[in-house]
């Protein structure tokens, strides 16, 4: 059996991390690897699939998968496989309860008034009339919303379709969308980009949030239209972006968003996929295909993730 790992970095990493969890393998390196029965890829040149015509399954190292269903090279009748969770939802969890705890106690006013050299304590606000909306309740959504509403939160969140997380208001559907937006004082974003979802929050539902609410988009960045964001920032309709995404990444010198006072922006790391976890993963899928047996994670191409 053969097995290619085409990586955009990292690719001796990747490739030993694999050989340790599936040493039946003859693990590849790199486009011009020989042809193989499965391919591991993160941002793989076209001409990839060019060669690889013998392929039973791809697996993608990421848990967004537009990238790769937007290339023409991409062989339709290839079951596409992408990552669940690998330690990526504990990273989100994170990362979205770092936002919720620097906005709910208070402690952008309370760096200002440092500024200021104001001494001016707020007044006690409860967990659960912190409101915070969650878009998009797929495994690394779902979690953070669920781990939100355990600590005390009043959380609701919206999908496409409908879905039931613990101690979440769940909403669905366009009238849910809106619903959902009305009542975010906080609102983290974590669709997966296809074509319903490209573009979704533009100025109309921006507009919809209430005033000085904040926004975090970790998901894609197409999903939110960049120049109404800046308009709402600008406006003062929202108090603060923190942004792990973008419309074009590495994002250029000259945007806006790197000066922009109201902008908190981190390079695409707000979940990580870790080597060795990732691996097993797609090791004990390949085994299952081997033998014949099902296994999750396999994209719906026609909806997108």
């Amino acid at each position: 059996m053969d097995v290619l790992i085409c990586t955009a970095k990292e690719q001796d990493e990747w490739r030993d991390a694999l050989a340790g969890c599936l040493p039946e393998a003859r693990v590849h390196v790199g486009p011009d690897a020989p042809v193989c029965d499965y391919a591991v890829v993160w941002r793989p040149p076209a001409r990839l699939f060019e060669r690889q015509h013998r392929l039973k399954a791809l697996f993608s190292l990421g848990a967004g998968v537009d990238g790769l269903l937007a290339m023409p090279s991409l062989p339709r009748e290839v079951p596409l496989v992408r990552m669940e969770d690998c330690g990526m939802a504990a990273q989100m969890i994170e990362y979205a309860l770092y936002i919720a705890l620097r906005r709910f106690r208070r402690f952008p006013e309370y760096r200002q008034a440092q500024a200021q050299l104001r001494w001016a304590p707020q007044p006690l606000r409860l967990r659960s009339e912190f409101r915070i909306g969650v878009l998009g309740l797929g495994v690394l959504g779902g979690a953070v919303a669920r781990t939100l509403a355990d600590f005390g939160f009043s959380v609701a969140g919206w999908s496409r379709s409908a879905r039931s997380v613990p101690g979440v208001h769940c909403e669905h559907g366009p009238g849910g969308l809106d619903a959902v937006l009305a009542r975010s004082r906080l609102l983290l974003v974590f669709l997966p980009l296809t074509d319903a979802t490209r573009g979704l929050l533009d100025r109309v539902r921006l507009a919809r949030l209430p005033a000085g609410a904040v926004l975090a988009n970790l998901s894609r960045g197409e999903v939110l239209d960049e120049v109404a964001l800046l308009e709402a920032l600008d406006a003062g309709s929202l108090a603060e972006a923190h942004l792990d995404v973008f419309a074009q990444e590495p994002l250029p010198p000259d945007h806006p968003f790197w000066r922009h006072p109201r902008v908190r922006m981190t390079p695409h790391v707000a979940a990580l996929t870790p080597h060795a976890v990732a691996c097993r993963q797609v090791a004990d899928k390949i085994r299952q295909l081997e033998a014949g047996a099902p296994v999750g994670g396999v994209v719906d191409r026609a909806r997108g993730y």
